[in-house]
């Protein structure tokens, strides 16, 4: 049976001792979570406790019954809130269903009566329970969204932001089947400037209509998947071999020219390189990027291959880049293992892929030049990496063996991946240096917030709340009290003020919440505190 949270909220104590006492919570799948005296520490306690249930009174000190069920809704939709409260107004029961309060009942509450609202509860939590754990639910949703799915895979893909440890997996979970043995990538480009005689489309309807056209073109003879991206339509082919690349090319040509005979558009496909690796997707996509820009030499509505167009371009596929890109990413991981695993497989992949001593120097030299605009770009000292007075390409090209390249990038990483994880440790302290540096300056000013110190520091709540969590080992809120407790403390000891000047002075608007506060971190008020400590001097 499934088990829900309840939190309690009144000022007076005896009020929920009774209705702690009135039910048998477990039985009924609840459990007492902990109880507030007001609103303002109901909202902190839902925060830490990630309660399901808040039943609270409507008149409390700080902040009322319907106020709290407003910001509780506000933080947390799931919430559901509970409203009692022994004034039998129409006014408060019409406030509480405009905020969505779940139940609204009347002191002094009927233990039948309880029992039914926490019945009626349990019937909608278990629903919403019963719905998340829904696995035919779950698959109707995933069947919905595997379209979009899709098409966000085949755009990250030809950007290059799927990992290629990840490519696989990624494509069995959104149930697409790429087997190759090769693929090409093909830009559809559709000029949108009329020209003379012509009546200017809607590009978005004229690149419909032209995607459309090539599906249908191709469906009977090519294993391809077409998406939309950047305004051009993007078409990845498999091949049977790499020769087909030619007849794909023809065929294009021919779609080209349908396309100008029937959706009256101009339309210039850029063939790209063919490979036999999904992870060298990217670099085919960026060769048929390159082929359309031929079309200001060559003309529009036709097909444009860069591997007869621009020779140079069609010299051997950079197969180290995803690698190095692999290496750089482990970097800024942090961890010592997968960066150690990330230069092994790019040195396998180097034993294997045999080329001359020539190539094998070029290799490095892009290799170094990757190393140092990734060093460049994430503000590194290359110099305490690599020395002072080394000269780097000279050291690397001694290094005449893929196996003693592995042991050099095994050092110069390892350093590079400690100096990024100092400069990220130092940025973190920095950044609750700052926080704390901003409590201590502004502890006095009562709107004093998480969304003020966020909005001071620029970044976000949640993000703020993890970091300083992490190396406060509080809540924000909670080092905030504390600091205006200790200052609070200070001034009681060394001023002779009232305690609503302190309470002004420390943050708090209410002196009767700044002694409720000060009640709850000390055990006495601020008056009985301050005579004991005189006491003791």
């Amino acid at each position: 049976m499934n088990q829900y949270s309840v939190l309690l909220v009144d000022d007076e104590e005896e009020v929920y001792q009774v209705i702690m006492k009135k039910l048998d919570w477990e039985s009924m799948g609840f459990r007492i979570a902990g109880y507030a005296r007001n609103g303002v520490e109901a909202l902190e306690l839902a925060e830490e406790m990630q309660v399901d249930v808040v039943m609270t009174d409507i008149k409390m000190p700080y902040m009322d019954g319907l106020t709290l069920c407003r910001k509780l809704k506000e933080q947390y939709q799931k919430i559901k809130v509970i409203i009692f409260s022994g004034f039998d107004e129409f006014e408060y029961a019409k406030e509480a269903i405009k905020i969505e309060a779940e139940e609204y009942i009347l002191k002094p509450i009927n233990a039948n009566e309880l029992r039914e609202v926490f019945e009626r509860m349990k019937v909608n939590l278990d629903k919403e329970m019963d719905e998340k754990r829904n696995i035919d639910k779950l698959r109707e949703y995933y069947l919905e969204s595997l379209p979009v799915l899709q098409e966000n895979f085949f755009t990250s893909l030809i950007d290059g932001r799927i990992p290629e440890e990840s490519i696989e997996t990624y494509a069995k979970n959104y149930q697409i089947d790429l087997p190759g043995p090769y693929y090409v990538v093909t830009v559809l480009h559709i000029s949108t400037t009329p020209q003379e005689n012509e009546t200017a489309m809607d590009p978005f309807l004229l690149t419909v209509s032209v995607k459309r056209l090539v599906e249908e073109q191709l469906a009977d003879e090519w294993d391809f998947r077409t998406v939309t991206y950047l305004g051009d339509i993007i078409v990845i082919a498999q091949l049977g071999e790499e020769a087909d690349s030619m007849r794909f090319t023809d065929r294009m040509d021919n779609i080209c020219k349908l396309a100008r005979r029937v959706c009256e558009a101009r339309v210039t496909a850029g063939v790209g390189h063919v490979c036999d690796q999904l992870s060298q997707i990217p670099l085919s996509y960026q060769g048929a990027k390159n082929a359309t820009s031929y079309r200001v030499m060559y003309g529009t509505t036709r097909a444009i291959n860069i591997a007869e167009t621009d020779p140079q371009e069609n010299a051997d596929l950079p197969w180290e880049e995803p690698y190095i890109q692999k290496i750089l990413k482990k970097i800024k991981m942090g961890e010592k293992e997968p960066l150690q695993e990330a230069i092994d497989e790019f040195i396998k992949a180097l034993l294997k892929n045999k080329m001359s001593l020539q190539k094998y120097r070029i290799l490095i030299m892009e290799l170094i030049t990757e190393i140092f605009r990734f060093g460049a770009n994430n503000q590194m000292n290359m110099e305490e990496i690599f020395g002072e007075d080394n000269d780097i390409y000279t050291q690397a090209m001694q290094l005449e063996s893929p196996e003693a390249l592995g042991r050099w990038l095994q050092n110069s990483c390892l350093k590079m991946q400690c100096q990024v994880m100092t400069e990220r440790s130092d940025t973190t302290k920095s950044f609750v240096t700052r926080a704390v540096q901003y409590v201590q300056e502004h502890y006095g000013d009562h709107t004093l917030s998480v969304e003020t110190i966020c909005g001071y520091l620029n970044v976000s709540a949640a993000y703020f709340s993890t970091v300083f969590k992490k190396e406060t080992g509080k809540t924000f809120i909670n080092y905030l009290t504390d600091y205006r407790m200790e200052e609070a403390v200070s001034l009681l000891l060394t001023q002779n003020e009232k305690t609503y000047v302190i309470a002004e002075k420390v943050g708090y608007s209410d002196p009767n919440y700044f002694s409720y506060v000060f009640k709850k971190q000390f055990g006495m008020s601020p008056s009985k505190y301050k005579m004991s400590k005189l006491e003791q001097n």
